[in-house]
């Protein structure tokens, strides 16, 4: 009896140590919650989480901030182009009063091949153009674009050439020698290029504010 149970407790004694022995699995530990503040975004994340969350914060402020950055150019530019503009129609409006101001000049009487054999207006370009306005249908509000248009191709320079295109004269004629159509003194005499430009307005464009928005538009006319 004394030997059993001697047996019996040594087993007992040699489970237990076993048990005792055993290797128990880890606990896996849930992360803490926690809080932060990004860019006044309030964060309520796991710590594995806090990373991506603020460079999704981040990226959403870079996208809108850059979106603000553009509509703020857009304005600027369109800003811009509308003072470019105003100051176009007012030196426009400048020339018109100047053309119609100034005293004419005397020039001696031309001819042209193209015409009847009458006496060529006087004057500057622009006050030969000014009065010519009214015998291709056109009033005198026509003026300020035909300023701006010839302003922008030739500066009004009777023997303006273009040495990349040849374009030549007031009108920027492609080549000059289209002119001749008006007169053989197209080369050198300023209203025998103006009637023939403002032909050419009138078969393409219709008038010459029409022609300038084409050239505003594209760059040319």
């Amino acid at each position: 009896m004394i030997a059993a149970a001697t047996v019996t407790t040594a087993a007992a004694v040699t489970a237990g140590a076993a048990v005792a022995g055993s290797t128990t699995p880890p606990v896996r530990r849930v992360p803490a919650a926690a809080s932060q503040s990004v860019d006044g975004h309030s964060v309520q994340l796991s710590s594995y989480a806090v990373s991506d969350r603020l460079l999704q914060i981040r990226a959403q402020v870079t996208v809108e901030h850059l979106q603000q950055v553009a509509a703020e150019a857009r304005i600027a530019a369109e800003r811009a182009a509308a003072k470019r503009a105003a100051a176009q129609r007012a030196a426009a409006r400048q020339a018109t009063a100047n053309a119609a101001a100034a005293p004419a000049q005397t020039a001696p009487a031309q001819t042209t091949a193209a015409s009847s054999g009458s006496v060529q207006p006087s004057g500057s370009p622009q006050q030969i153009a000014l009065g010519m306005l009214g015998s291709f249908g056109w009033s005198s509000s026509q003026f300020g674009c035909l300023v701006s248009l010839w302003g922008r191709e030739s500066g009004w320079n009777t023997y303006a050439s273009n040495p990349s295109s040849g374009a030549y004269g007031i009108p920027q004629a492609l080549p000059g020698s289209k002119m001749a159509s008006a007169g053989d003194d197209w080369a050198t005499n300023p209203a025998t290029q103006i009637r023939w430009g403002l032909g050419y307005i009138q078969q393409l464009y219709g008038s010459p504010c029409a022609a300038w928005e084409h050239s505003e538009a594209d760059g040319w006319y």
